[in-house]
Formats: structure tokens, sequence, C-alpha cells
């Protein structure tokens, strides 16, 4: 099975940006080198999805409650950059806020706009946060057909879901 591995100091980032940003959705990337943890990095990204709903709440029904919607040009002026310096973009980032890790029809809709990944190469991560606290974490990878999960190396022993817990109403 396939691993991907973060660094404590970048575990604990995203730890930190997706309880500062709770009760809405936390975002950001990690880059770093292709393999390895030394060198990698957390970088948060503004979750504009208040901003879209607020000025068209037709195209863009979700605020950052239940959404997250990073600066496309932001993102892919860093993707440049890291990529420029011989480094990756490894994973994309973002968190459930009173629901589960999973990867939502939403999810896989962002991650993939025109049909293929935007980013194939980059790791899915998403976190789950109950009233501030970091319940579960999962990631998915890309196989060239569909989403797989994979495994998470470097993350601290966690509680899971509070029992109940549902996904927001679609899969």
């Amino acid at each position: 099975m396939d691993v991907l591995t973060l660094s404590a100091t970048v575990v604990a980032a995203i730890f930190d940006e997706v309880r500062a940003t709770w009760p809405s959705e936390g975002c950001g990337v990690v880059t770093g080198p292709p393999a390895g943890v030394d060198g990698q990095a957390f970088v948060r990204f503004d979750n504009l999805a208040d901003r879209l709903h607020a000025a068209d709440s037709v195209a863009h029904p979700r605020d950052a409650r239940t959404a997250y919607v990073m600066h496309p040009l932001q993102l892919q002026r860093l993707v440049d950059r890291v990529q420029g310096a011989g480094e990756a973009l490894l994973a994309v980032v973002h968190s459930h806020p009173q629901h589960p890790s999973y990867l939502s029809a939403t999810d896989r809709a962002a991650a993939a706009p025109f049909g293929p990944p935007t980013f194939p190469d980059a790791a899915q991560v998403v976190v789950s946060v109950y009233d501030a606290e970091v319940r579960d974490v999962k990631a998915w990878r890309w196989d060239g057909q569909d989403w797989q999960e994979v495994a998470i190396s470097g993350l601290p022993e966690l509680p899971g879901p509070p029992p109940g817990a549902r996904p927001l109403g679609e899969v």
C-alpha cells in the first residue's frame, strides 16, 4: 500500500491551521522534496468560499463551513515556484468541520474540475475536526482511474470521529 509520509512539523502546522479556522474549513498544501520529509512545508491558503458565496450564492451555494476554495492563481504560482526548485506539490489539504474524513463528491470535483486531476501526483488529505479538536486524518492518491485511500505516516494517535458521525449528505 502506498504511504504518504508527513514530517512532525508539517502535521503540527496542519493541525494548528484547521483548529484556528474551525468551524470553517481550513486549507493549504504540503510541498517538499519528492522523497523524504526533510524540507517539507505546509503552506496555508485563505479559504475563499465565504467571499464567493456572498458574491453569488447560486454559483457558490456552500460557504466556508462546508467548502473550501483556494485562490487558483496563487496556488499555480506556488506550484511553479516549488517545481522550479526541484520540489513537488505533495498534498492538497482541507478540513471537514464537524464531519468525518472522507473524499466527498465535491472534493473529487474540486480536485479534477476538468476531468483528470489538476495535480494528479498530489495526495488529497482531509482532516476531521470536531469542536476544534482534530479527530482523524485520511489521504487519497490518484491511480490513473480513481482516488484510492493511502496510509499516512507521521500522525499522532487520534481518537477518530465521534460515534454517529456522518458525512455531509454526500459521499
